[in-house]
């Protein structure tokens, strides 16, 4: 019932108090909801960017529509995506896991053989949008912690990602910026969402249960 609580709670933050920080140990809980998210083969193709330095932030906000709460909150974080999924990447993610566990099995390496004649040979926009899917999952993940930290965010996609992607030197990294999140704590003058009520579809237009 508290992570319930926590989600009815939330909502996304219209105006953030540029004098209150989020401290580290949030910010740091939240990002690691992101790091432990599930993702497609485990090969978690994508990044977390936390950007606080200020200047930095003003320069995301002009190319994100000029929404106020890149620069009012304390901490920017940046979702990004694999540009492409190469034979290098899935096998560092296949070898990590061997070192991790501590020995293989022929099941594991025939799968990872099976990656590696597969994702390669696709588009490559059609592998950013798959490693894209698997960054909102993280992505998500991090929206819940934050708001089970008591900590604001708005989640968004208004934003120009080439230009995010020059700002932080994405593409030299084979990253592609995928969704933003700024964090902070809510200012409730100013907020025109702060106090209305939370809509959501009925549970009986949204659930479909086959028993």
């Amino acid at each position: 019932m508290e992570l319930l609580d926590k989600l009815n709670w939330r909502y996304a933050t219209k105006k953030m108090d540029p004098a209150q920080a989020v401290p580290q140990d949030k910010v740091d809980r939240i990002v690691e909801a992101a790091r432990l998210a599930p993702t497609s083969s485990g090969l978690q193709p994508f990044e977390v960017i936390v950007v606080t330095n200020a200047e930095l932030r003003a320069k995301v906000r002009a190319v994100a529509w000029n929404q106020a709460q890149i620069t009012d909150g304390s901490h920017l974080l940046v979702f990004a995506a694999w540009d492409n999924y190469t034979p290098e990447r899935i096998n560092q993610m296949f070898d990590y896991t061997n070192q991790v566990r501590g020995g293989t099995n022929d099941g594991w390496e025939a799968y990872r053989q099976k990656l590696l004649a597969s994702y390669p040979g696709r588009d490559a926009q059609v592998n950013f949008e798959h490693a894209a899917r698997q960054a909102y999952i993280g992505f998500g993940a991090s929206v819940i912690a934050a708001s089970f930290e008591g900590v604001d965010s708005t989640p968004m996609e208004g934003f120009d990602p080439a230009a995010v992607d020059d700002l932080l030197g994405l593409k030299a990294r084979g990253l592609r910026s995928v969704t933003l999140l700024p964090l902070g704590y809510r200012q409730a003058e100013g907020d025109w969402l702060v106090k209305l009520e939370k809509v959501r579809r009925p549970r009986d237009q949204f659930v479909t249960e086959l028993n």
